[in-house]
């Protein structure tokens, strides 16, 4: 716990080293929680809320569900849907709403293993009902995780990760948005993950959020039947 606590005074001093230089750092805040019905099948719900300085001007908020089910050891499928809503800048939740989403994702998460570095890869399809009509997203994800730490009955509990995803679509100017992450996950037991991280976003003519520099915290819970205590314990890239 204490090495959690200290990187989040680190994300701190970095967050005040980059005020002071003028450059806004937002909060990108994350609460999950995931029910395991069996080895194979899982469900479930996030909420996320957003904002364009730190802890201020607050412009995005999001909540989401769905199901993965495992169809191999190393990928499994998610299906999902959930509302997104992306306010204008200036201040809290400002109106009128840049964005009114709701949106239905089907996806497949695929992982092999380097040596000790887990490699995943995610391609989701986004079908996207807003404001501004329909209209379709594509994204790849390409994530490195290292687990550390001595282990703790079936786990480790420290994890550093990195990712960087692409979102394009299937009209002119086809690329969309850039997403790099760097993330540090402490996992106090079995059931819970906290997370910290830093996150970059670069977008290119879009209107559903404003691309910046984040300071990220998650909270993940994972549970599960009796009957499946004994599955393997999820290391994927968080943030769904």
């Amino acid at each position: 716990m204490k090495i959690f606590f200290l990187a989040i005074l680190f994300f701190y001093f970095c967050n005040t080293f980059v005020s002071a230089q003028k450059i806004e750092m937002g909060s990108w805040n994350i609460l999950n929680l995931k029910y395991s019905t069996s080895e194979k099948l899982s469900f479930f719900g996030e909420a996320q809320l957003r904002s364009l300085k730190f802890y201020n001007d607050f412009h995005y908020y999001e909540f989401k569900g769905g199901f993965n089910y495992k169809i191999h050891k190393s990928s499994k499928l998610t299906l999902a849907a959930g509302s997104y809503q992306t306010y204008k800048e200036g201040g809290d939740f400002v109106l009128p709403k840049n964005n009114n989403e709701f949106r239905v994702w089907p996806q497949i998460v695929m992982l092999q293993s380097l040596g000790k570095i887990k490699v995943e890869q995610r391609y989701r399809m986004e079908m996207r009902f807003t404001n501004n009509g329909y209209r379709n997203r594509f994204r790849y994800r390409l994530g490195l995780s290292y687990l550390f730490g001595k282990e703790i009955k079936d786990f480790k509990p420290f994890q550093i990760s990195a990712s960087n995803e692409i979102f394009f679509t299937d009209k002119q100017p086809y690329f969309e948005r850039n997403r790099l992450l760097f993330a540090f996950n402490y996992k106090p037991t079995k059931a819970t993950s906290l997370q910290i991280g830093y996150l970059h976003q670069f977008d290119y003519k879009i209107n559903d959020e404003t691309g910046r520099d984040f300071f990220q915290i998650g909270y993940f819970i994972e549970l599960s039947r009796k009957s499946s205590n004994n599955s393997t314990v999820d290391t994927d890239s968080k943030d769904n």
